[in-house]
């Protein structure tokens, strides 16, 4: 199932189009038309959508700016989709809206989903969209990294079940590798840090502080400090409430309120308010004894005491020595329980600071077991990959040998990159490698395209029409693989006639069953296996209007195949041919 389809292009003041739509089907849409008529502005628009280049000599003579416009369908679900609608795209039913404007002076806009976006979202967008294969423009499987991601599609589950297994580990490897490193590069920091609690720790520990102690001895020693004159307030104290022994004419507060009790009490039957009054007064004179008894007895216990108080003042030197040292330290208070707490934490951190070294060494054995395991799977994939490599090589050329390049050879060289430090890689094959999220290797696409040249990289090894058809042959034997829903190809029948020509157009349709394909094409070959043929038309002025670009269907297909056969549309041969190649095509597919 296709989950994306570009339904609709609008193109307005691109190059030789003023204003045209262009409908596309979901199966195999080919693009036709007289040379010069503007076929390849539909590779160049489509280009622009999906983060091209953008060329101010692009936009036509007298406007502006260019526009083009693509309406897509989408699985919500794709992955295209999801990355859209992160950017705060909107699909709108199923539909994605996406434009590029490029000015007269150079400046370039995108829109996807009515919000303005980097042109950088569109490259992103693109690599999930389209492939196009051009005669300047190649995208998709030129990658490096695409084609290793295609191969291990195509080699099904002989790489995919171990590259789970392998995934696993690599990120094992990479979380020990990270926190080994941390460990080993701040050894010297964890030392001073250890020998820093090491020493505050025992510093607090030879003290032996106690929970509210600095309080308990401040009160202490500003009692012993004022000593006597706490004493003599006492004794004063005393004697107004309970009486002075050595003045017996002196009138305390005892022997007024006991006199006031009494006269109180003589009377009180005659009236509850006054004997309520009675009782409180009561309650005075029991109050006024308990404090005179305490006051005797703290005067008689308070102890002016010179060596306690140094002893006291001595001990909360120290304390407050251990306060500006380690109190006040993050969520520690600025006291005494603030220094017990931070010592407790110090002694639990010291504890994991000592313990490092064991950590070492427990990362350092894992992380030779994942390594080890590492190479096993690594080469499991390298031979998995090598496997299906030459299934696909055979297949690839065999296409080609059907398109009107017999002699060419396509080969899948399967590298890996040697670390220059042993220790940084992972064995492979006795080898100390690089690795990465999907193994070791590096898969490139090789073509020799005549016997005794040597096989170079596709994007070098080919000109520009036989790249299209070597891309078209990877295609067909990638088809199902790549996840790519669309392909553009120009100029793929580039240099190529009669019988191959006719291989090409049966091979663009093969693809169509599982894949939108659009091709611009000059070949009526080609043009007869599409599902939908577009012509494209200037106008008397030599630009493309809306009008420019339509649909052939019946009499006008008929016609228009006549015409790029035999050069003219009403020739009764080239009628009849064309006629026959449609047919043959209808059977063919």
């Amino acid at each position: 199932m296709v989950v994306s389809v570009l339904e609709e292009m609008r193109i307005r003041s691109l190059g030789v189009i003023e204003d045209a739509v262009v409908e596309l089907s979901p199966g195999f849409t080919a693009v036709t038309g007289e040379t010069g008529a503007g076929k390849t502005m539909v590779v160049t628009s489509l280009g622009l959508l999906m983060g091209g280049r953008a060329d101010p000599a692009l936009v036509r003579i007298g406007a502006k700016q260019a526009l083009v416009e693509g309406r897509l369908r989408m699985d919500p679900e794709a992955r295209a989709a999801v990355r859209a609608e992160e950017a705060g795209a909107e699909l709108d039913g199923g539909e994605l809206l996406i434009s590029r404007t490029v000015s007269a002076e150079g400046r370039s806009r995108a829109h996807v989903g009515g919000r303005t976006v980097p042109v950088g979202l569109l490259g992103e967008l693109a690599d999930d969209l389209v492939a196009v294969h051009g005669q300047t423009d190649q995208q998709g499987l030129l990658r490096p990294a695409r084609q290793r991601e295609a191969l291990d599609r195509y080699a099904g589950d002989a790489v995919s079940v171990p590259l789970v297994k392998y995934g696993h580990a690599y990120r094992r490897l990479r979380e020990v590798a990270a926190e080994l490193a941390e460990l080993t590069t701040r050894a010297r920091e964890r030392a001073q840090e250890a020998d820093l609690l090491r020493f505050g720790i025992e510093e607090v520990s030879a003290a032996e502080p106690l929970s509210g102690e600095d309080a308990e001895l401040a009160a202490e020693a500003e009692r012993l400090g004022h000593a006597e004159a706490l004493a003599s307030a006492a004794t004063i104290a005393h004697g107004a409430l309970a009486g002075n022994p050595e003045d017996p004419e002196g009138v305390d507060a005892g022997t007024l309120v006991a006199g006031a009790q009494r006269a109180l009490d003589a009377v009180r039957a005659h009236d509850a308010a006054l004997s309520a009054l009675a009782g409180r007064i009561a309650e005075v004179g029991i109050l006024l004894g308990d404090v005179a008894g305490e006051l005797a007895g703290y005067a008689d216990n308070l102890d002016a005491d010179p060596l306690r108080l140094a002893a006291v003042e001595e001990r909360r030197a120290v304390l407050s020595h251990l306060v500006r040292k380690y109190g006040g330290q993050g969520e520690y208070g600025a006291d005494i329980d603030g220094v017990v707490a931070w010592a407790a934490a110090g002694a639990a951190r010291l504890a994991e600071l000592e313990g490092d070294d064991d950590r070492i060494a427990e990362l350092t054995a894992e992380r030779d077991v994942l390594r080890d395991e590492l190479g096993a799977l690594a080469q499991g994939l390298t031979d998995a990959r090598g496997e299906a490599a030459d299934r696909f090589a055979a297949a690839v050329t065999a296409e080609l040998a059907e398109l009107a390049m017999p002699h060419a050879r396509v080969t899948v060289a399967i590298r890996q990159t040697e670390a220059p430090d042993p220790a940084a890689g992972v064995d492979v094959g006795g080898r100390a490698v690089v690795y990465g999220p999907a193994g070791a290797d590096e898969v490139e696409l090789l073509l020799a395209p005549h016997p005794g040249s040597p096989p170079r990289p596709i994007a070098k090894g080919a000109s520009g029409g036989e790249l299209s058809r070597v891309m078209l042959a990877v295609e067909v034997v990638f088809a199902g693989s790549d996840p790519v829903p669309t392909y553009l190809f120009d100029e793929v029948d580039a240099g190529v006639g009669g019988k191959a020509a006719v291989e090409v157009g049966r091979r663009l349709a093969r693809l169509a069953r599982t894949a939108q394909v659009i091709v611009v094409t000059h070949l009526p070959q080609v043009a007869a296996f599409a599902d939908r043929q577009l012509l494209v038309e200037k106008t008397n002025d030599g630009s493309v209007t809306r009008s420019g670009v339509t649909v052939l269907e019946g009499e006008a297909r008929v016609r228009e195949l006549s015409r790029m056969l035999a050069g003219l549309e009403d020739s009764e041969l080239g009628r009849a041919h064309a006629e026959e190649l449609l047919a043959a095509a209808k059977a063919a597919r």
